[in-house]
């Protein structure tokens, strides 16, 4: 995340308030409470408190669509990529749980945040149908898209509310998105399971 260490202080507590709260209503006493820091702190550190929570969720896409396409190093196959970056949300949501709660809350209503779908996993969808490696037609990427999205919060969830692993819950449904998509139970479960490259830092 950009910004001096005040700012990236106050961002990660509101962060956690909006999470927790499940509303982007945060007042300034809240979130200097919450981030250990006087009011004047605040209002010195943040252009418009008020668009403060439009500006942490338009960071949070931007930051996750680049750090996951880093970490495709050596995945060319639409296919491969899609697995790693479901699986990458869920394992950053487990070792985030604040990020990953935030994630569920908004990110289906919020439309910074519903650019995370509209970036790299268009772009990997649309090769796969274009190289046959999807067994889906053009007009039906939205449609796929919802699929994965909604399969990966769904996902996240178990994982937040302790009912699977987060290696379980993301190779699970990683393979059931590839095998909608159109590969066999085999080859989607192989690539599910395959070793999981670590999430490239943040800016």
């Amino acid at each position: 995340m950009r910004g001096s260490a005040a700012q990236k202080r106050i961002h990660k507590a509101a962060l956690e308030l909006f999470a927790e709260k499940g509303t982007a209503a945060v007042t300034v006493s809240e979130l200097a409470a919450a981030a250990g820091v006087v009011r004047g702190t605040i209002y010195k550190n943040l252009a418009s408190p008020e668009r403060l929570f439009e500006t942490i969720a338009a960071q949070l896409a931007e930051d996750m669509d680049l750090r996951v396409a880093s970490s495709y190093t050596g995945a060319e196959d639409p296919a491969m990529r899609l697995a790693i970056g479901i699986r990458l949300y869920v394992r950053r949501a487990h070792e985030e749980p604040h990020w990953g709660r935030f994630l569920v809350q908004f990110a289906m209503t919020n439309k910074s945040l519903r650019e995370i779908w509209a970036g790299p996993p268009v772009q990997d969808l649309v090769r796969g149908i274009e190289s046959k490696r999807y067994d889906i037609q053009p007009g039906q990427v939205a449609a796929a898209l919802a699929v994965i999205a909604g399969s990966t919060l769904s996902a996240i969830v178990l994982v937040l509310d302790g009912q699977r692993t987060w290696r379980d819950a993301g190779s699970d449904v990683a393979a059931l998105v590839l095998r909608a998509l159109g590969l066999d139970a085999a080859e989607a479960t192989t690539l599910a399971t395959a070793p999981l490259p670590d999430l490239a830092e943040g800016i």
